[in-house]
């Protein structure tokens, strides 16, 4: 894992995820970026837009214990609060996921 990367376990909720979640929304920056890694990896994601479903920053707040977007969530149960482009992708090729 590169050095300074922002994981974190799901000890915030019990909720578990069968796939990669990301919680964000359309007008920020770093969800943007964030989606399309995932799409440009070929990842098999659930996105969920916390402005179209009300209770879903209320969720992401719970597993991350922040109000920062995005919010994503591995199945092995790790979580990343704003991952850069390359602590993302390593999570992702570490738990092969990619």
């Amino acid at each position: 894992m590169p050095e300074g990367a922002r994981t974190y376990s799901l000890d915030m909720t019990d909720e578990t995820f069968d796939k990669v979640t990301m919680f964000g929304a359309d007008w920020c920056r770093d969800c943007r970026r964030s989606k399309a890694l995932l799409d440009t990896l070929g990842v098999d994601y659930e996105y969920v837009d916390v402005e179209a479903d009300l209770s879903a920053a209320g969720r992401a707040e719970e597993i991350s214990g922040r109000k920062n977007i995005p919010v994503v969530v591995l199945p092995n149960g790790k979580h990343f609060v704003e991952p850069s482009d390359a602590e993302l992708r390593a999570e992702l090729e570490a738990s092969e996921l990619v």
